[in-house]
């Protein structure tokens, strides 16, 4: 009866940490979709999802003159929607679903941290200080509350918060035990890690050599049984990863962020305490799993500082600075570990003063964190615009009926973003809402996303579809630049080129960049037409002939008469795609504007464009994660499956793991 007491009364920080939370999202968002920066464009792809199935390659043909979306973007948050979406039956819709997530990506990093912390010391009240620090770190932070709450980062965010848990899974893989039974935990969260998103591998890889590096027993034992759990993951998530990297040639690294971890560390002091704090959680750690906690932040470190000289030698398929991230939640647990360990050692027996410290810990914290950005302990609420009145407020219904009613062909937008507050800065709060409107006007769109990775993204960035990073984000040239040229200095001869390959009917910009469109003044193919609230319109008064569908995977095009030659499909290029006439296969390539190609002989007619039901490589990645799923499967059906997984996968949280192995 005591010890059901004593656990119960070890939940009361856990709800107070859940009551903080609750408290903010019902103030930051409650129960409606923001608009803020990225959130409108997740949920489009979102809806791209519940909409094309979860086939990683599938075709989006609304954005960026169409792009296999969540190839070559993290896809498990989407795939949570879509179980989401199949759970209720489909009676939760796309909006819904996304509402759900937002909550969990808000919430999963201080209740993991919190689990993990009380099943490390052994006291819910002794976890609460470092798990309110992870709940509430914003800082630079991608995946903080700013990123990836406010700004709308979920996929990061969410994928941060299997950090903890993974410490928590590989408890017996560190001691040296067991076989595929307890790998499995550790090794699904590896995939899930991977899924959402892979910026965090670094840090779950670190986590997984401090534990081997930590653990009892014979060094070879240790090794092998934390090389299952690295094996299961990469195995679990090759459908996706197989034909990412077999594919990278038809993307673009979003390489836009800094490496700075020093002018981080000065901008925000507590960073420095927590890496203090992480130093003594080494003399703190009383098992082998507390001391892997210990030494993951400089495992974590060294493997951010490996990606940052791989960035200066061109590598930057994954930025150093993305993987900050990870070192700094390993940092914040590590130094949580040593402070719970310091408080419980001034409470000694006497329980009653824990409550005590504990709270007295969060508000230190809270003093030391809030007032640099460190910590976000409260929204203010104007700067979480609901996207229903961001839609009411810029008169999107008026512009996306336009829109409708307007000549066939794509939009073109000359900006990603619209902004929400008045200025001049490059970055002010605005919101990406236009990637909806293939949603709500019928109509396929270019630019209007966030900065997106297609190579058509890069023509409009810099000029260039062809290969290399894309190191700028387009808020910087929203209003500056387009097709790699200030706006004062395009011209409209090389404007209706681009816009001809894209099949671009309408283009849509802001009244105030009006005195900056040189392209559009005097152009002979675009016509002004009404403004809409506070968008300008131009458009193609005899439309541009873009694919138009024709059943699964199949898109035709109408093709004038002329002489033999290449000419532009009008949809962007991918392996996947076939290209017909009259039921003869045609050669095909990339175009100069990322756009596919096709050899016709100078006859008129239909061009068919048939895109493949399955990518060879996505087809050998489904097989592994298949055939691993059956052979885990199979495994759990033998005897003692339920005794040998127990161990890794730690227990209530609330009495300390002291084992040595």
């Amino acid at each position: 009866m005591n010890g059901r007491r004593s656990q119960l009364k070890n939940l009361v920080p856990l709800a107070l940490l859940s009551a903080w939370g609750a408290a903010f999202g019902a103030a930051a968002f409650g129960l409606h979709t923001p608009a803020f920066d990225d959130h409108p464009g997740q949920l489009a792809r979102l809806h791209h999802v519940l909409t094309h199935g979860p086939a990683p390659w599938a075709w989006n043909a609304d954005w960026w003159a169409g792009y296999p979306e969540l190839q070559f973007y993290p896809p498990g948050f989407f795939y949570l929607g879509l179980l989401l979406h199949w759970a209720s039956l489909g009676r939760l819709s796309a909006e819904g679903a996304y509402q759900v997530l937002l909550w969990l990506a808000w919430l999963a990093p201080g209740l993991a941290a919190w689990w993990l912390l009380a099943r490390r010391l052994g006291d819910g009240w002794l976890a609460l200080p470092g798990a309110f620090v992870v709940l509430t770190l914003t800082a630079d932070l991608p995946a903080g509350v700013e990123g990836g709450v406010h700004v709308g980062m979920l996929p990061a965010r969410l994928g941060w918060a299997g950090l903890p848990l993974l410490a928590l899974a590989l408890r017996a893989p560190v001691a040296g035990s067991g076989g595929v039974a307890t790998a499995a935990p550790a090794g699904a969260l590896l995939a899930l890690i991977t899924l959402l998103h892979p910026a965090h591998l670094p840090a779950a890889v670190a986590l997984v050599v401090a534990a081997a590096w930590a653990g009892g027993g014979a060094a070879g034992r240790r090794w092998t049984a934390v090389s299952r759990p690295l094996a299961l993951g990469a195995l679990l998530s090759a459908f996706w990863t197989l034909p990412l990297l077999a594919r990278l040639g038809h993307t673009r690294a979003l390489a836009w962020g800094e490496f700075t971890p020093l002018a981080m560390l000065v901008r925000h002091p507590l960073l420095g305490v927590l890496l203090l704090g992480a130093l003594a959680a080494g003399r703190a750690a009383a098992s082998p799993q507390e001391r892997a906690l210990a030494a993951w932040p400089w495992f974590a470190g060294a493997a951010s500082l490996v990606l940052a000289v791989a960035q200066r030698f061109g590598v930057h398929w994954l930025p150093a600075h993305r993987a900050l991230d990870g070192v700094v939640l390993a940092a914040a647990l590590s130094a949580a570990l040593a402070a719970g360990r310091a408080l419980g050692a001034l409470a000694g027996r006497r329980d009653s003063l824990r409550p005590a410290l504990a709270l007295l810990a969060v508000l230190v914290a809270a003093t030391v964190g809030a007032p640099t950005g460190t910590l976000r302990l409260w929204p203010h609420a104007p700067d979480w615009p609901a996207l229903e009145a961001t839609r009411r407020g810029l008169r999107l219904d008026d512009l996306w009926a336009t829109l409708r009613a307007a000549p066939p062909g794509r939009v073109l937008f000359l900006r990603a973003g619209i902004p929400l507050v008045f200025g001049d800065r490059w970055w002010r709060p605005h919101t990406h809402v236009l990637a909806l409107t293939p949603l709500w006007s019928g109509r396929a769109i270019v630019n209007g996303t966030f900065t997106h990775p297609s190579p058509v993204a890069a023509l409009l960035y810099r000029g260039s579809a062809g290969p290399g990073p894309i190191t700028t984000l387009v808020e910087r040239l929203d209003g500056v630049a387009l097709f790699g040229r200030p706006l004062e200095a395009l011209d409209a001869e090389t404007f209706n080129a681009w816009a001809d390959r894209l099949g671009i009917s309408v283009v849509v910009g802001l009244d105030e960049d009006l005195p900056r469109l040189a392209a559009l003044r005097d152009n002979p193919a675009f016509s002004p037409r009404p403004a809409v609230g506070p968008f300008v319109i131009w458009e193609r008064p005899g439309g541009a002939a873009i694919p138009q569908p024709a059943g699964p995977r199949h898109w035709t095009l109408e093709v004038p008469p002329g002489p033999g030659a290449w000419v532009s499909a009008r949809m962007a290029y991918y392996p996947l795609w076939r290209a017909e006439q009259d039921g003869r296969p045609l050669p095909t390539r990339p175009g100069p504007a990322g756009d596919l190609e096709a050899r016709v002989d100078g006859r008129a007619g239909r061009l068919d464009l048939r895109y493949a039901a399955l990518d060879p490589y996505g087809a050998a990645g489904a097989l592994l994660t298949a055939a691993t799923l059956a052979g885990l499967l199979a495994t759990a059906r033998r005897p003692g499956w339920r005794s040998r997984q127990r161990p890794a996968a730690g227990g209530p949280a609330l009495t300390p793991d002291r084992s040595r192995g």
